[in-house]
């Protein structure tokens, strides 16, 4: 199957990825015309429009992951919303559409909000981007400022704080300093693979329960 992209149409194969020349201008039709799709994904970067199509095993990884994030927070009985993808934007600045975002100590604040403007709204406490076709640069996330972002990328978890106006990698994750989800997160993943999500998911919050 070849790419489809007409003024009223944007197919994509799964796994497809397409780079192309052009403007912000070029960047916010196509995100206007794509409304609130999934598929494909859009990115500006460099003078350059993305358009990416994930695979099947994107969506089960991100799945796998938002759920194990649920638990957790679950576990330490803290509230919060999420979305997942979402579009993200700060004012006339190039947005990002991380695979799953969570809000926490400031989940209130966006409460029955159907769409996020960053210059008005905080940003999540948490982004999630899963590469399986594309890869995350995660200097782009600076203009959101999000204080934890994780990069899910065969099979290991990183995961970055923001600070000094910058990302650093780090080994902890500050959401849940209690748990080493560095090495939670790729193990239920592939469990799921194994096992299926739901039997993933059950031992996990069995583990829980444990503790």
């Amino acid at each position: 199957m070849l790419p489809t992209i007409t003024p009223d149409k944007i197919d994509l194969p799964a796994g497809t990825i397409l780079k192309f020349p052009g403007t912000l201008a070029d960047y916010e039709e196509l995100l206007e015309q794509l409304g609130d799709r999934s598929i494909p994904r859009i990115r500006f970067r460099d003078n350059h429009i993305i358009l990416m199509s994930p695979l099947p095993e994107h969506g089960k990884e991100i799945d796998v992951i938002s759920d194990l994030i649920k638990a957790l927070l679950h576990y330490q009985e803290k509230d919060w919303d999420s979305f997942h993808p979402v579009t993200l934007k700060y004012g006339k600045k190039p947005g990002l559409e991380p695979d799953a975002c969570f809000y926490i100590e400031n989940y209130q604040a966006i409460l029955g909000k159907r769409k996020l403007d960053m210059s008005i709204d905080p940003p999540p406490d948490l982004a999630i981007e899963i590469d399986v076709t594309s890869f995350t640069d995660i200097e782009d996330y600076i203009t959101l400022a999000i204080p934890e972002v994780w990069i899910y990328k065969t099979n290991k978890l990183h995961i970055y704080h923001f600070t000094d106006n910058h990302y650093i990698e780090t080994d902890n994750s500050l959401i849940f300093p209690d748990f080493p989800v560095k090495e939670i997160v790729p193990h239920y993943v592939d469990r799921a693979w194994q096992v299926g999500s739901s039997v993933a998911l059950r031992e996990f919050n069995q583990t829980l329960e444990l503790k």
